[in-house]
């Protein structure tokens, strides 16, 4: 019994350790952030290390998001994000409101890590 009780803690162990992780901050998990942004990359969105060279720090970026961070200024400044205001209005009501001081340091601990 103790053979089979040290062979589960050695498999559980090694597993937790291969489960891929993402940056996360305060319990704010970017996972779902992948599917339009990238570290070093433009996607949908634009590259996160952009984003913190823009705002300089997480208490700027997050105080952006508690202003309601408008979207409309970011798509009107890129033609790739025309007519997707609506969508990108829709993510942060939906995955950043009520979290921007954790969402604002998940991206800067993404940025500094190289990758979501």
């Amino acid at each position: 019994m103790k053979k089979v009780l040290i062979i589960a803690a050695i498999t559980a162990i090694t597993t937790v350790g291969m489960m891929p992780v993402s940056a996360s901050a305060g319990g704010f998990n970017v996972k779902k952030c992948k599917a339009c942004h990238a570290v070093g990359k433009k996607k949908v969105g634009p590259a996160w290390d952009e984003v913190a060279k823009a705002y300089g720090d997480e208490a700027t970026l997050a105080a952006d998001f508690k202003a309601g961070f408008t979207t409309r200024k970011y798509a009107e400044a890129n033609p790739k994000w025309k007519g997707k205001e609506g969508m990108m209005t829709g993510q942060f009501k939906k995955l950043i409101v009520g979290h921007e001081d954790e969402a604002a340091a998940a991206l800067f601990a993404a940025v500094k890590a190289g990758k979501i």
